[in-house]
């Protein structure tokens, strides 16, 4: 008797959602490094949706939207970390476009250049 191979999940959609101070800078700073946004789940006063794909995508909340979501306080991003985001690129050239583009629409590197090799 041979078992009929496990039901395929359906995909689910992620939405990271993370806190900012001024939501037309982080959308310029976006759509720069050539990011979309999906209309739907976005206003001009609380939120963008950022789209990463199909199912994931960034939820950029001012902080007063963010923390009606929370009891926690909210990450001093200048002192502590938030979190860790890696975007895929193609290339390690494409890998410094994507970082030259950021620092000139306004970001600041993390860390030194590494090579990670396949990362």
């Amino acid at each position: 008797m041979t078992q009929s191979p496990p039901a395929t999940p359906t995909p689910r959609k992620l939405f990271v959602n993370l806190a900012i101070t001024d939501l037309v800078r982080t959308t310029a700073f976006w759509k720069r490094l050539g990011f979309a946004f999906n209309q739907q789940f976005t206003d001009e006063k609380n939120a963008t949706c950022m789209i990463l794909s199909e199912e994931a995508y960034v939820m950029w909340l001012v902080q007063p939207f963010f923390q009606s979501f929370t009891k926690r306080q909210i990450c001093d991003t200048a002192t502590a970390s938030e979190a860790l985001l890696c975007i895929s690129a193609e290339s390690r050239d494409a890998v410094d476009e994507l970082v030259h583009t950021a620092l000139a629409a306004g970001g600041s590197p993390a860390m030194p250049k590494m090579d990670m090799g396949f990362m």
